[in-house]
């Protein structure tokens, strides 16, 4: 591979640019009117989800693969991914002509696994390999040792975050001026760093904020130790920002640069996605919602009425999912409970409980019963959803004055996360 620098900066960003404009599409860049309303500021979406491939990872693959050496290309190229990164490489050795072995964890959407396969053809081949992103880099890298392939890594490669950083080049054109913030979504930290790697030079004043889901905060981890370090695990629900090891060229781009990085629950993102579908008819995958779910629940000390883009990252979902979407929102939100009660063995005390302890709101969602006719009671599984988040101490009152006995699951008890 040509030689590169081991930092970025925005001379290296603006090439990358140069490179990209016949082989990248130039998304839009659309208000979001929900977001604005809620936050009184003036937020606006990089629609990236509507990139080649369906994701801004096209842009670094792109960028890196189109200057491999033809020795290089000879040997092919090799990459992990939880999805996004697979579909930018297939898309790149496609249009480019280079083979290239793509390793899935097991956990990535069946969506993302035939779209990686459908963009690349014949020039692709798909391994599945590992429970999550990190054990399939590993597979990644053995075999590149092995073969001699060229290893394209998601977002620890000068090459890939020069590609990534091209979108604040793109935004600040679209936009005719440079925003006030910029929430950029988290995984690798590829994308937050070829961003903060161009603001810091051509628009200082712009504040990068980077947003990453708590279950998969490995920048967050890297920042309080000092440098990166791998999570004992990850939460894989955010399926495009599960990495449990931040990468070490984006740290060193990152650390000291970034204004703050926020968590953000995965019940929140969840949220996000359903608004983003429902109201904008945007089809958002986890971290694709991740932006603008940290935006709704943060404090970013702007002004009222300042610019701020949120980075739509991608699109890649499998609709499938969306009843675990629903669910996790629901239970983030407040308005879905479970609870375990023991029901008097007797006629007429699921009657009661329905006309005594549920609210003219309530519906029951799950009920998982076993009578056992040896007792003197019987332990029921109940979900509730209610009408609105604050009934929950009405009907724990409720509860409390009837008959039954029901304990209320929190929501991080094991039952209750086998359950969503």
């Amino acid at each position: 591979m040509a030689s590169t620098p081991r930092t970025v900066d925005a001379r290296d960003v603006e090439e990358a640019a140069a490179r990209l404009v016949d082989a990248v599409a130039a998304t839009p860049l659309q208000r979001s009117d929900r977001l604005s309303r809620l936050t009184g500021l003036d937020v606006w979406f990089k629609r990236e989800d509507l990139q080649h491939a369906r994701s801004y990872k096209a842009r670094g693959a792109y960028n890196l693969i189109s200057r491999l050496s033809p020795e290089e290309v000879a040997r092919g190229v090799v990459c992990a991914s939880a999805g996004n990164h697979a579909q930018g490489v297939a898309h790149a050795c496609h249009v480019l002509g280079v083979t290239a072995r793509i390793y899935l964890p097991r956990t990535t959407p069946r969506q993302k696994r035939q779209r990686v396969a459908a963009i690349g053809g014949t020039a692709v081949q798909v391994v599945i390999e590992g429970d999550y992103y990190d054990e399939a880099a590993a597979a990644a890298l053995a075999d590149a040792d092995r073969t001699g392939a060229v290893l394209v890594p998601p977002f620890d490669h000068p090459d890939i975050v020069a590609g990534q950083g091209t979108l604040a080049i793109e935004l600040v054109q679209q936009l005719g001026r440079a925003p006030e913030a910029v929430v950029v979504p988290v995984g690798g930290a590829g994308l937050l760093a070829g961003l903060v790697a161009w603001f810091a030079e051509r628009h200082p004043s712009v504040s990068v904020v980077g947003a990453e889901p708590a279950g998969a905060a490995s920048l967050t981890a890297a920042l309080v130790h000092g440098g990166p370090v791998t999570l004992p695990s990850v939460d894989t629900f955010v399926d495009g920002a599960s990495v449990a090891r931040v990468g070490e060229l984006p740290y060193a781009l990152v650390a000291g640069r970034a204004d703050r990085v926020l968590t953000v629950e995965e019940g929140a993102i969840c949220t996000e996605m359903i608004d983003l579908y429902q109201e904008e008819g945007i089809v958002a995958e986890p971290a694709g919602a991740l932006a603008g779910a940290a935006l709704r629940g943060a404090q970013l000390g702007l002004a009222p009425g300042s610019t701020v883009v949120c980075l739509l990252s991608g699109g890649n979902n499998d609709l499938s999912r969306y009843a675990e979407v629903v669910e996790r929102s629901l239970v983030h939100e407040g308005r879905k409970h479970y609870f375990m009660v023991d029901f008097p063995q007797e006629a007429g005390s699921l009657r009661r409980f329905l006309d005594e302890v549920l609210g003219p709101d309530d519906d029951i969602t799950l009920f998982e019963y076993a009578k056992r006719s040896n007792r003197e009671v019987g332990p029921a599984l109940v979900g509730i959803e209610l009408g609105q988040p604050g009934d929950i101490d009405a009907l724990l009152g409720r509860m409390a004055r009837s008959p039954v006995r029901a304990t209320h699951l929190p929501a991080d008890a094991q039952i209750t996360r086998f359950l969503v």
